[in-house]
């Protein structure tokens, strides 16, 4: 820790938070991309907004993981829940696989 307002001395501190948002915002794009050169991708406002509402609670819950719980293994576990949970709810938004007939 710098003595200086208690700011670490890191230069590489803030670079996972960094990383992970940038990915989120690059996922966003591969969508708006994608429908740029072929028909098979039919994203309308509102594919955008489910995605972003996703992928930002994906963030901001690895977030909360990361500052709220002790322990690698705890936060791996945490994360790993996060990620399965997301995951289902985008298969289902995609496809419908939990039986909305």
């Amino acid at each position: 820790m710098n003595s200086f307002a208690g700011e670490r001395s890191d230069p590489l501190h803030g670079l996972p938070r960094v990383l992970m948002w940038s990915v989120i915002g690059a996922l966003l794009l591969l969508p708006a991309i994608a429908m740029q050169f072929t028909r098979e991708v039919h994203w309308g406002p509102g594919d955008f907004l489910f995605a972003a509402l996703l992928l930002g609670g994906l963030g901001l819950g690895v977030e909360w993981i990361m500052r709220r719980i002790g322990g690698q293994t705890f936060r791996i576990a945490g994360i790993g829940v996060l990620l399965l949970t997301i995951m289902l709810i985008w298969a289902e938004g995609a496809v419908g696989i939990f039986g909305a007939a």
